[in-house]
């Protein structure tokens, strides 16, 4: 919680950047202060009381988070634009895709669906149990992650809707794989620019694969073990065949450490886990370039973590397959492993800003938070990008915020705001009239019922 507004005027003039209107715009900031200085759970009773002397009930930030009318327009796209254009680096783009769930609970919640979950069979204990458990549906968001050159990180979103939804609202329903196509397609980066799109199997699809031909961009993607390659019909054996000789293939041995290497940068590794003591991790892979039946000429790698060969099933090896076929096969491992940054992001949404906390009825309300947490990790990602550019920065500062994630940077906010904050109370206390406008602001941030009448 801040006192007064101004202490956050950094966000304000960055929210300024969008085509929200002034009422818009102030809510928007509410809430994105409270992901970054929430403390326990977060929902809008904390965003409507994070500036102490403007709150607002809880329910105002409600209804304005329903209404559909002021988010008809992507306001984040302005905002990904204004970081694009702080990249002066060089080099290859990273986009992660992937999808993550959040649970709810409420019968009448909108556009949920169940992931499977069935109810236990009965067993000694609970046989007998009367109590009636409300089994949890799911909304579901697929997310991308592009990684700049200089490892700025800038999130795009589409929600999930259900059929059921679909026809309610008479909108295009869509699979993962086509909202990972579309957000593909649909990237803010010049016709030149180098990229590679990386996913899990889930992305291993026809869809996705076009996108990427259609931009010229490079993909990597685990295949499905049951994918056949091309051949004569009833001659086109699987993927998962060459692994019946597993140990009698040309394995190549590779070492990889995380803090070193092309794709160190994209990481944004810890500084504790830098140095020659950290122990690399080590990879034994079979390369081959083959055609693979309904996607073309790729190559495709074998690859294991296990060190007894003799003992690795089917199920310890992974197989990659990229269109880039010119990659060594280092490259493809040590590319592939840039993706679990979007599980760590995954993580940090959930954890550090905690979005996955919300109880609305309504989806349209669940569309604006979400497009909100874009806002706050932009904001995030933009003020680390203007503090790397400084050139007053010691090398031990600028080495502190090239290692931070969003727990570290809503904490540097925090402590810049209470910095301003104390220099704005220091301000009013000199004078007579500056301390009756603080016993104002002070009274403004308590109920009604609970103000001294004067």
């Amino acid at each position: 919680m801040i006192i007064v507004q101004q202490s956050a005027d950094l966000l304000k003039r960055f929210i300024a950047k969008t085509d929200l209107n002034e009422f818009a715009q102030a809510m928007v900031m509410r809430i994105v202060l409270a992901f970054v200085l929430h403390r326990g759970r977060m929902s809008c009773s904390s965003a409507a009381g994070v500036i102490a002397s403007q709150s607002v009930h809880r329910c105002q930030v409600t209804r304005f988070l329903r209404r559909p009318r002021w988010q008809k327009n992507d306001f984040n796209a302005t905002l990904r634009q204004a970081l694009l254009q702080m990249e002066t680096g060089k080099g290859k783009f990273i986009f992660l895709i992937d999808a993550t769930l959040f649970s709810q609970a409420g019968k009448k919640t909108e556009n949920t669906f169940s992931t499977g979950n069935r109810k236990r069979r009965p067993k000694k204990g609970r046989r007998y149990n009367n109590k009636k458990v409300r089994r949890k549906n799911v909304h579901s968001f697929t997310f991308g992650l592009l990684i700049t050159p200089s490892g700025y990180r800038i999130p795009f979103q589409i929600p999930h809707y259900t059929k059921e939804y679909c026809k309610k609202k008479g909108l295009t329903h869509l699979t993962t794989a086509e909202a990972a196509a579309k957000m593909i397609r649909d990237l803010p980066l010049d016709e030149e620019a180098e990229v590679l799109v990386l996913g899990d199997t889930a992305y291993d699809a026809k869809s996705v694969r076009e996108a990427c031909d259609e931009r010229g961009y490079t993909w990597i993607f685990p295949a499905n073990p049951e994918r056949v390659y091309e051949g004569p019909t009833g001659q086109r054996p699987k993927l998962r065949s060459r692994l019946k000789d597993w140990t009698g293939l040309s394995l190549k041995r590779i070492r990889l450490r995380a803090s070193t290497g092309k794709y160190a940068g994209y990481r944004r590794i810890s500084r504790w886990r830098v140095g020659p003591k950290q122990k690399p991790r080590e990879y034994f892979a079979y390369q081959e370039k083959r055609e693979v039946r309904s996607v073309g000429r790729v190559q495709l790698v074998f690859s294991t973590m296990k060190s007894e060969l003799k003992k690795a099933t089917p199920d310890d090896v992974k197989i990659l397959m990229t269109n880039a076929t010119d990659m060594s096969v280092s490259e493809v491992i040590e590319a592939y492993s840039v993706r679990w940054q979007i599980e760590l992001f995954f993580k940090e949404l959930k954890s550090t800003l905690g979005v996955g906390q919300y109880q609305f009825e309504k989806f349209a309300a669940v569309e604006a938070w979400m497009n909100c947490a874009i806002t706050t990790v932009l904001f995030l990602e933009q003020l680390r990008a203007k503090r790397l550019q400084d050139r007053r920065l010691s090398e031990e500062r600028h080495r502190w915020w090239q290692s931070q994630r969003l727990h570290g940077l809503c904490e540097a906010f925090h402590q810049e705001c209470t910095g301003n904050e104390l220099k704005y109370l220091s301000d009013r206390l000199k004078t007579s009239g500056g301390i009756k406008k603080m016993q104002r602001l002070l009274m403004q941030a308590l109920p009604q019922e609970f103000r001294v009448a004067v």
